[in-house]
């Protein structure tokens, strides 16, 4: 046996305004889950806690909720001393019991065609992965766009795509999904980060969505103008000074001894808007040994293409910017863009490795800088954290040069053609951002991402930086210091 101390949300309607926390000891057997100590709790302590289970075997989704602030089934997630314990975050009912009626109502149903139809097995297959869905509502619990405009959420979409595909069905699945939200998702991939079943719905489901929508004319027409600017330019932005590109050269040598040589895409915000941010990234790689070759051929990566549903110049993108790299035999290819780092690692087919800029320096490790007496928070750009699965690396850079403060993990709402095609969307999941920003009370705000250091600087009085120019800027200090 086991004794564990868990605090548990508790909220009777009858009595309390507000949910609050109330704290158990228990004594469960080694290896019990949170569904384990909740049945403790209820059968030897408080047989008032009102929770949710049926199968408790991980496959009806009845017993979801939140341990430590992160979307579980209970019946499945290991238990741990000290752990936190809450519903949902939908309408609660009472203590973990939250109302899923109005989510699960508005769930599309097959509508049958008059005649009868068998669906082959190749559309069996392409249905598969989205047929595990327990309905737990897991992704919809943390959707950004559910909690700033009318969407009906990730799971409505996987849904509306699972029937798109069933020949028996007879919906007009695109269209409804258009009406239901289909363009104020993020692309975040919170939802399938939380997904029991891992269901991909942003890849799976969304994003192949909008290229059926895209196919019906029913693309935003602010969409359509980045997919005409990207077919005439090779960039997603428009010109507004001297690109990157065009300040440096194809070779950027290190000052002292080669630890690697990396090919670099550049991505269209650094190369066009957010230049400075590049410029320093250059300064930081050449000070660590970091020889870097960058090709002046390439192009967009077609990320906001992709996420957006219009992939008819797709492959060409591709081809151009793999045959960039790969003609001059390079073997690494460098991202700072986090957009164009998951592009690259999850929609490309390449013959060389891609790593993100904080991978790399973390990999070959850096000098240390001059440490600023400055607070800073880090926004974890979501193309960055669970498109590529990076999170600790570019805090370990961070904590070399300030004092760094967290905050949730949540959105800024810049993604997916959201801060393009709904910007009243995007505005309002920026200021979200910026009111954690501002709950910490820092001086400073550091990202990883041009989108997301672009959108965040329009919604705090902070100043935003990348986590290159907050390097370069200990190493200034540095070499002040030393005369």
């Amino acid at each position: 046996m086991k004794e564990f101390t868990v605090r548990v949300s508790r909220f009777d309607p009858d009595e309390d305004t507000a949910p609050h926390l109330e704290t158990y000891m228990v004594k469960v057997n080694e290896g019990a889950r949170v569904l384990n100590v909740l049945h403790a709790i209820h059968d030897e302590l408080d047989s008032s806690l009102s929770y949710r289970y049926s199968c408790s075997s991980g496959q009806c989704g009845s017993c979801a909720l939140r341990v430590n602030g992160e979307p579980v089934l209970a019946c499945m997630e290991e238990a741990r001393n000290g752990i936190t314990i809450e519903p949902l975050h939908l309408d609660v009912k009472r203590d973990l019991v939250t109302d899923l009626v109005p989510c699960l109502e508005q769930i599309a149903s097959l509508v049958p065609k008059k005649e009868t139809v068998l669906p082959k097995k190749a559309e069996i297959d392409a249905m598969k992965p989205l047929k595990d869905c327990i309905e737990c509502l897991c992704c919809v619990s943390v959707c950004p766009a559910v909690d700033v405009t009318k969407f009906l959420g990730p799971t409505a979409m996987r849904q509306e795509m699972r029937l798109k595909l069933d020949p028996r069905d007879s919906g007009d699945r695109i269209s409804d999904a258009v009406r239901d939200g289909l363009f104020t998702c993020t692309t975040c991939q919170a939802c399938w980060k939380v997904c029991p079943k891992k269901i991909e719905i942003p890849g799976k489901a969304i994003e192949k969505l909008r290229a059926h929508a895209n196919r019906k004319g029913l693309t935003l027409p602010r969409h359509q103008e980045v997919s005409a600017l990207i077919k005439e330019t090779g960039r997603s932005v428009p010109r507004t000074g001297l690109t990157f590109l065009e300040q440096i050269g194809e070779v950027l040598e290190p000052s002292g001894p080669v630890k690697a040589t990396v090919g670099f895409f550049i991505g269209c915000m650094y190369n066009m808007r957010q230049v400075q941010s590049a410029l320093d990234a250059m300064q930081v790689l050449k000070r660590n040994g970091i020889r870097v070759i960058i090709p002046k051929e390439q192009v967009c990566c077609g990320s906001p293409l992709i996420r957006t549903g219009q992939l008819t110049i797709i492959d060409s993108l591709k081809q151009r910017n793999i045959e960039t790299f790969a003609s001059r035999k390079i073997d690494t290819v460098m991202t700072m863009c986090a957009g164009c780092g998951s592009t690259l690692k999850n929609d490309y087919k390449t013959p060389f490795k891609v790593m993100d800029i904080n991978e790399i320096l973390t990999k070959y490790g850096i000098e240390l800088p001059e440490h600023l007496a400055i607070k800073a928070t880090y926004h974890d750009p979501c193309h960055l954290m669970r498109g590529q699965g990076i999170r600790d690396q570019p805090r370990e850079l961070i904590r070399k040069v300030v004092d760094l403060v967290e905050m949730p993990s949540i959105c800024c709402g810049s993604g997916g053609g959201v801060r393009s095609g709904n910007p009243d969307e995007a505005a309002a999941l920026g200021a979200r951002r910026g009111d954690e920003i501002g709950k910490t009370e820092v001086e400073i705000v550091i990202t990883s991402c041009p989108f997301c250091e672009f959108h965040i600087m329009g919604h705090t009085e902070k100043p935003v930086k990348n986590i290159a120019t907050v390097l370069l800027e200990g190493y200034r200090e540095k070499d002040k210091k030393k005369g």
